[in-house]
């Protein structure tokens, strides 16, 4: 299949497509789009980055232009994600002659802001969980019309404690509708609300869910705490192209960015206590390359879609394994080539082990090779001090 008019979309879509050079679909495009248009529910998962988002909008939008009074409800777990939703949206219907009405719901907009897109009545609803209940509970959305509801990455919306909320949603829809769900991963608890939210799924599986996408290459190096912002330095001096920074926490994002701006590296942060607008700027400055570096904590592993991306450095490794993957996923979008690097301290052992054992299961201490024997008998792959190593997983 070469080419989206084989998937039978309407040519207004595929024109859309087209103008904004997407001409050949990607796997999970290939599986989900005739599926979905077929009104099936749909339970996908597949790696960061494959174009799950044209995989669901494009039977979201099929269904809103062929059903005129319906209505169709996205949700996303960060205001980030949900913003990059609406873009990909907009973009996508600059070819329909039919005008639907969108509205984005997300937290940290003002209230009177989003009541004037209500009052429009927008058919495609992008939000978060949170805001969509807040407007639900106020009276001032209504989901009698909904037909399509569309759960994205819907495994970060269960670790963000999104599950009751994601229950009273669905009490406000109609009983009848089309639900496509979809993860980067796959654990129990994803599976478990599948058997409550779908009717009869079509499952999509794309690639290996738990392993970083291959055109990622992977490197650890061992660094104490006071050896973490030399050693970056340096990294950054002998690196070309964009680079996002993974930190533990919103106070150490603003100060790593600051330390840096005092080596005169241009760079920004961003966190979940900056309000929504500044987030924004900050996304927008970065994807048009006003500054090369953006230090950023897990609000930003996921959704976010800056295509130039060339390396993502972990100063501190996630508290959880799955984040590795998506941060890490943040760079070699659309099949192009990406530098991973994280930073290893001494109380990293049992993060990097799950990491480990995450991606491979059954590695047994093998699932990665470094470029020389190690010295450390623990771990058996792990690094000596300020020497980077390679692994990679196993296809």
């Amino acid at each position: 299949m070469e080419n989206f008019n084989e998937l039978n979309i309407l040519p207004c879509l595929s024109e859309s497509l087209t103008s904004l050079g997407i001409t050949e679909p990607t796997p999970v495009q290939k599986e989900a789009i005739p599926q979905g248009l077929e009104g099936k529910d749909i339970l996908a998962s597949a790696q960061t980055g494959t174009g799950k988002t044209i995989a669901y909008l494009i039977p979201v939008f099929t269904h809103l232009i062929n059903n005129k009074k319906a209505q169709s409800l996205v949700l996303a777990p960060t205001r980030e994600l949900a913003l990059q939703i609406m873009q990909a949206a907009q973009n996508i219907l600059r070819h329909s002659k039919q005008k639907i009405n969108t509205a984005l719901l997300i937290g940290g907009e003002k209230f009177f802001r989003q009541f004037e897109q209500l009052r429009r009545k927008p058919r495609l609803i992008i939000g978060t969980p949170g805001r969509i209940n807040d407007h639900l509970s106020r009276k001032s959305l209504n989901l009698d019309n909904t037909e399509v509801l569309v759960l994205d990455e819907t495994d970060r919306m269960l670790d963000m404690g999104f599950s009751e909320q994601l229950d009273e949603i669905k009490s406000y829809m109609p009983e009848v509708h089309q639900t496509l769900m979809f993860s980067a991963t796959l654990p129990s608890n994803i599976q478990k609300l599948s058997k409550k939210y779908l009717n009869n799924p079509v499952r999509i599986e794309v690639g290996q869910i738990n392993t970083p996408a291959a055109n990622i290459k992977q490197d650890f190096v061992h660094a104490s705490t006071k050896e973490k912002f030399p050693l970056l330095l340096k990294e950054l001096s002998n690196r070309n192209g964009s680079v996002i920074v993974f930190v533990k926490t919103k106070r150490f994002a603003d100060e790593l960015a600051d330390m840096l701006k005092q080596e005169d590296h241009q760079v920004n942060a961003i966190h979940g206590d900056l309000s929504q607008d500044r987030r924004n700027r900050v996304i927008s400055g970065f994807r048009g390359s006003k500054y090369r570096i953006l230090v950023a904590t897990d609000v930003a592993a996921r959704g976010l879609d800056v295509p130039h991306v060339e390396h993502v450095i972990n100063f501190d490794l996630p508290m959880q394994a799955e984040d590795y993957i998506h941060r890490i996923g943040r760079t070699a979008r659309a099949g192009a080539e990406g530098n991973a690097l994280s930073f290893i301290s001494k109380d990293d052992s049992i993060r990097l082990r799950d990491i480990k054992k995450l991606i491979d299961p059954d590695s047994q201490d093998k699932t990665f090779t470094s470029k020389r024997k190690s010295s450390s008998k623990r771990h058996g792959f792990f690094p000596r001090k300020n020497k980077s190593y390679g692994f990679r997983a196993k296809a």
